[in-house]
């Protein structure tokens, strides 16, 4: 169903603020608003939590103030809304084009230039065709379209349904394969972090939110140590795929 009836087309964009691929996409999101929002384009966003936190309402908020984002975003405590659009996981997006007709869905990361082709043929109206600009270029190597990627190894989850925290000990080791290294994290305190065995620094942690730890050039294959210093909680390990 429609989220609203408009005299242009909508774009609804179901994501977590703490999620990977959700926060990877915003920056599209978010240059398509800006592109497109003078052509008759709406862009709603939902937040849609994949950990209790993110239903917070103050947590949320200060979450997404911090990613930048400048479109309406909708908080959907208990993913009523994605239950009923049929979301297939973060990212989900929808757009719905005038009269209420979906013209386009996409899970999940990628896509960007044909959903921006998409956004482009449902402004264009019965009369002159605008002047549209051409699709932006890919923000990152890894979205170039041809461009072969190794997948990056699977997320970790803690199996308790809890966070990892000092409780659990104060460093954990880590051994993945792909680009970049990103943690979920809850908290304050910091991350102090080596890479194959040597120190890289640390990452201050001052709230709810995704956190990028270590990023690389190339796909490879790592390990990371996380020491964990005051009280950060950590949700989920993520890994972010790079060029091979």
């Amino acid at each position: 169903m429609a989220p609203l009836t408009a005299k242009g087309p909508v774009l609804v964009h179901f994501f977590d603020f703490s999620q990977l691929n959700s926060v990877r996409t915003l920056p599209y999101v978010n240059e398509w608003f800006r592109r497109y929002r003078d052509f008759g384009l709406r862009v709603i966003g939902v937040q849609a939590p994949r950990f209790g936190f993110g239903a917070e309402p103050e947590v949320a908020e200060t979450g997404l103030a911090r990613l930048g984002i400048e479109f309406p975003v909708l908080l959907d405590q208990d993913l009523a809304l994605w239950q009923m659009y049929g979301c297939e996981g973060w990212p989900s997006l929808y757009l719905w084009g005038r009269g209420g007709i979906l013209r386009w869905f996409h899970f999940g990361e990628g896509e960007y230039r044909g959903t921006e082709v998409a956004i482009q043929e449902s402004l264009l109206g019965p009369d002159a065709e605008p002047a549209f600009p051409a699709p932006m270029d890919p923000f990152r190597p890894t979205d170039a379209e041809g461009i072969e990627v190794l997948a990056p190894g699977a997320e970790l989850i803690p199996i308790e349904g809890r966070p990892w925290t000092t409780a659990d000990g104060n460093a954990f080791d880590v051994e993945y394969e792909g680009g970049g290294v990103h943690a979920t994290v809850t908290g304050s305190g910091a991350l102090v972090l080596a890479v194959d065995g040597e120190p890289v620094g640390q990452v201050e942690i001052d709230g709810a939110g995704l956190y990028t730890l270590f990023e690389h050039d190339q796909h490879g294959k790592h390990r990371i140590e996380i020491a964990l210093d005051g009280s950060p909680e950590i949700w989920s390990v993520s890994f972010s795929p790079a060029v091979s």
